[in-house]
């Protein structure tokens, strides 16, 4: 049962006040909608007709630089501006530390850290020279003092030759399998017919077994140990070899001043497979095919900048990290001012100016040990063959800067190095310049310009004494040795 207590007037009062409340809401509400509605059209049309709904982040205003950055109160040191224009241009954005505006007065393109120093020390140019840079092939230098530190300048990597079998002198033939040892990382094809022709002056000319080579043996600069052994036997049999190979054979005697020498067509055949295994105990030596000696091994390295023997190299010291620790113990560097992840100068490797200075003048003092320089071990621009071959090649510039150059282009946004020693007319100077974030081309551009500008301060470019010496001419310096008397035949 319902009850209504209220009146026709009293039901009639109510009526009309929720109906006056209700219309309130509804304007309160359209007014909210119209709000609403007013706000999201706003905020739509900034974000379709400003930027993008999902844009990247601004770019902070310094982009990071380097990894490691070593601390110091000299105000040169202030993060790097990238240059807008390309070689030396005028400019107030880059103020290094110098006693030569002409030199202070330059435009610097990309990230640049640089420091010059006369032989006594006395610094000429000094700008961002406590940051760390990528120094890229410049780590060859580093790679080269610390293994010539370690074995010396005349250290020759053996190959050695075994056998556990006989040799028939009647049929020229060896009746077992011949084993190769050795961790060589020059050996080349040149190298595979000499072992071919020095089994023959043994009487050999047939081997009925195997060729076996140790897991470190390396031939034409293939890592692949397999590889290497089936190289090796193709080649010392004269019907497998290649016209490379034979090119190569003949140019060997005619750099080793042997091609008089040569009795006949060096060739060994085999009767069997190739392969990689540990040496036996089985085995006696027949003879050690011995490289060029270490200095010359380490000039076409550095000429060439070649990653696989400057990876090699290095692995004869421990590796990057043992690198890094012999030239830091040795030059005096803090370990966060010089690190290394390759011994080739490849991917990610951190040093600052400073410290490749004093690397170089470490290095420089090693070398004078041996009555040896710069040009010893690094090419000379404009002469020899490599990576400095075109630059500093002008009629008077030729021959005035020995150094390392250094190129990657694509890790840290494009790098470019040039570091050694610049001959003027007025003294030698020591230089470091690296380049990041930028054009390599460019780079090389400031850089050939800075160093012709730097030597115009001391009276011009002057050639250093250099006697050249054709790098083939060099790497055809091997020799075999033998284990009795150890006599040599070069």
């Amino acid at each position: 049962m319902c009850y209504n207590f209220l009146s026709f007037p009293e039901k009639a009062y109510h009526s009309n006040q929720i109906r006056k409340i209700m219309n309130r809401f509804t304007e309160k509400k359209a007014l909210w909608l119209s709000a609403a509605f007013l706000l999201m059209f706003s905020w739509l049309a900034t974000e379709t007709f400003g930027q993008p709904v999902y844009s990247k982040p601004s770019p902070p205003s310094k982009p990071f630089l380097q990894d490691i950055q070593v601390k110091s109160d000299n105000p040169s040191t202030a993060a790097p501006v990238a240059s807008s224009t390309p070689l030396v241009k005028k400019t107030a954005k880059v103020s290094p530390s110098t006693a030569y505006p002409a030199l202070g007065d330059v435009e610097i393109p990309g990230y640049t850290g640089i420091l010059v120093e006369t032989l006594d020390g006395k610094p000429v140019i000094e700008s961002y020279s406590d940051y760390a840079f990528n120094p890229a092939s410049n780590v060859k230098v580093a790679t080269a003092y610390a293994v010539l530190k370690t074995f010396g300048p005349e250290y020759r990597f053996p190959t050695n030759v075994w056998t556990d079998g006989s040799v028939d002198q009647a049929t020229n033939t060896l009746y077992g399998n011949l084993y190769v040892s050795g961790r060589d990382p020059i050996f080349n094809y040149e190298h595979a017919v000499a072992i071919a022709n020095e089994l023959n002056r043994f009487g050999i000319r047939t081997i009925s077994g195997d060729i076996i080579v140790t897991d470190n043996f390396a031939m034409n600069f293939n890592g692949s140990a397999a590889r290497s052994a089936s190289t090796l036997a193709s080649t010392m049999d004269a019907a497998k070899r290649s016209a490379a190979a034979t090119k190569s054979w003949l140019e060997y005697l005619t750099n080793s001043g042997r091609y008089n020498q040569a009795q006949g067509i060096a060739s060994v055949s085999i009767t069997g497979g190739t392969y990689v295994q540990p040496m036996p105990s089985n085995v006696r030596l027949l003879f050690t095919h011995e490289s060029a000696p270490l200095k010359e091994i380490v000039k076409v390295t550095m000429c060439y900048s070649n990653n696989f023997l400057a990876e090699k190299l290095g692995d004869m010291v421990g590796g990057p990290y043992a690198v890094a620790r012999v030239v830091q113990l040795n030059a005096g560097l803090a370990p966060n001012e010089f690190i290394l992840q390759t011994s080739s100068g490849l991917g990610i490797n951190r040093v600052t100016p400073k410290a490749q200075m004093k690397l170089l003048r470490t290095f420089r003092s090693e070398l004078a040990r041996y009555k040896m320089t710069f040009a010893d071990v690094m090419p000379v621009a404009g002469i020899d063959k490599g990576t400095l071959e075109n630059r500093f090649d002008t009629d008077f510039a030729t021959g005035s800067v020995v150094g390392k150059t250094g190129t990657l282009g694509n890790t840290d946004a494009g790098v470019s190095s040039l570091t050694g020693e610049i001959n003027t007319k007025n003294g030698k100077l020591l230089f470091v310049i690296f380049n990041q974030r930028g054009s390599v081309p460019r780079f090389r551009s400031f850089q050939n310009s800075y160093v012709s500008l730097i030597q115009g301060q001391f009276g011009g470019p002057a050639q250093m004494n250099y006697n050249a010496v054709a790098l083939n001419v060099r790497m055809a310096k091997s020799r075999i040795t033998y284990p009795d008397s150890r006599a040599r035949l070069d």
